[in-house]
């Protein structure tokens, strides 16, 4: 599949476990490349699906002086949004706790930017989906933190992990996108090219 693509060297660049995982999953050879320090700041007035989309293109430019022609590069930027706030990484294990209070018991969208760039060309897209956690009680709050450690990971959680499985009531859109990659849109877009 995705014959169109042998005209590229694949490079995503990420060191995300799942996003790499994701991408394996796709079937297409890549390689991993990644700069140390790439600005992941936005401007005030963004919101929602315009800040990953955002910084999503900043991390491609970053790369753009390096890029070879017949390189395609992804670069992605995930963030969870809740009552018109962004939740990114925690710091520290007392921001994760207090990520997922905050979390508990309400519904949130996982926002995506994606971006794919060429020494030729830039094209860029967002995924949305919503994700309803239930009540999370204090204990199974610590019990995950202590357990998994998500200061990884934007809003302190890995849907695919332990307290998705207790925690995630219902989700509307694409579970990958919650990953942090939407898979099957990324997909659609490659399969244009």
């Amino acid at each position: 599949m995705l014959e169109n693509l042998d005209k590229y060297q694949i490079i995503l660049a990420s060191n995300s476990p799942r996003r790499k995982e994701l991408m394996s999953g796709l079937g297409v050879d890549y390689v991993v490349r990644t700069l140390p320090d790439v600005d992941e700041s936005y401007p005030a007035d963004l919101s929602g699906a315009e800040i990953p989309a955002y910084i999503s293109r900043e991390k491609a430019d970053a790369y753009r002086a390096i890029m070879q022609p017949g390189e395609l590069l992804i670069t992605a930027d995930t963030i969870v949004w809740l009552d018109g706030k962004v939740l990114g990484k925690p710091e520290g294990r007392e921001g994760a706790v207090e990520m997922l209070r905050s979390l508990s018991g309400k519904s949130h969208q996982v926002f995506t930017g994606v971006c794919l760039t060429t020494t030729e060309w830039q094209k860029s897209f967002t995924a949305a989906s919503d994700v309803e956690f239930d009540a999370l009680s204090e204990e199974e709050i610590q019990y995950y933190v202590d357990k998994y450690q998500p200061m990884d990971k934007a809003g302190a959680y890995g849907v695919q992990e332990w307290i998705g499985y207790i925690g995630v009531k219902s989700i509307s859109g694409s579970f990958y996108n919650i990953m942090g990659l939407p898979i099957q849109k990324l997909y659609g877009e490659l399969k244009k090219l």
